[in-house]
């Protein structure tokens, strides 16, 4: 490597680790805050990200405020029920349109995608009464109504599904395989990558929604994290260090779900067509 290749990587790196640290700086504030003591100032200037006395105290007297745990079991179960109806409904919409032949297909797949384009804040009235109707208001269900299928998914894994080589769908068919069997035992194995990626688009945007939850949610032991850390804020609107170990816990999850699953993110080649 040339003196000009070597400073020229060493200028590339150096302005990506800046923009990095600009990305994290409000994520360590957070974390700097809620590890801060009554004593320390949190609103000083420059600010200190490194508290000189660290305590815990600030995670446990939200959960002792609070009851975080049924926050945190209310997150859990409709983020992890929101994925798999998800990533149900979104395989099924996108299979017949990636691999079937049938009149105006490409034209639903158009109206799908034009959809995204929709600002929640125009269906949310609909979708509100809608769950009204149906009796899902302060229910679980309510809350995982609007996500039981995106645009984007049934886009996403239409993709995937076309990228399978037509060779391992006919191998199947001439197995026996029905169609319900191939879309189950050869295309959903062949796009785990996407399914993934789908996975935690899908448990990201369910475990930090607020609006939706709020609008269809009055009883308090079902509320979610987001909805706990807002009536955390109203509780002790003067102590931020509580408001800031209750914002942790409450991304923690996600940001941990991401770190261990950002591999498959990365679209890998088919290798396979059956289940394994």
């Amino acid at each position: 490597m040339t003196n000009n290749q070597r400073l020229k990587t060493i200028i590339i790196y150096g302005l990506l680790g800046a923009i990095a640290l600009l990305t994290l700086f409000p994520l360590l504030w957070l974390i700097s805050t809620a590890l801060k003591s009554p004593t320390e100032n949190i609103f000083q200037s420059p600010p200190q990200l490194l508290p000189s006395q660290p305590t815990l105290d600030n995670f446990s007297g939200v959960w002792q405020s609070l009851p975080f745990g049924q926050y945190l079991y209310n997150s859990t179960f409709v983020a992890v029920l929101t994925v798999g109806l998800n990533l149900l409904f979104c395989s099924l919409a996108a299979y017949p349109l990636a691999r079937l032949s049938f009149p105006g297909r490409d034209w639903i797949f158009i109206a799908i995608v034009s959809t995204i384009m929709i600002p929640f804040q125009i269906v949310m009235i609909p979708l509100y009464i809608l769950t009204v109707q149906m009796g899902l208001r302060n229910t679980y269900l309510g809350i995982i109504f609007p996500s039981l299928a995106s645009a984007f998914g049934i886009f996403l894994l239409r993709q995937a599904f076309m990228g399978v080589p037509k060779e391992i769908e006919e191998a199947a068919r001439m197995d026996g395989s029905s169609e319900l069997g191939l879309w189950w035992d050869i295309m959903i194995p062949a796009i785990r990558p996407a399914l993934v990626t789908l996975a935690i688009f899908v448990f990201i945007g369910s475990w930090s929604d607020f609006l939706w939850p709020l609008i269809v949610i009055q009883d308090e032991t079902l509320y979610t994290l987001p909805l706990g850390v807002a009536k955390l804020a109203g509780t002790f609107s003067l102590d931020w260090r509580l408001v800031a170990a209750g914002s942790v816990i409450s991304i923690a999850p996600a940001l941990l779900l991401f770190i261990f699953l950002q591999r498959y993110i990365v679209p890998t080649e088919t290798s396979s067509g059956v289940k394994g």
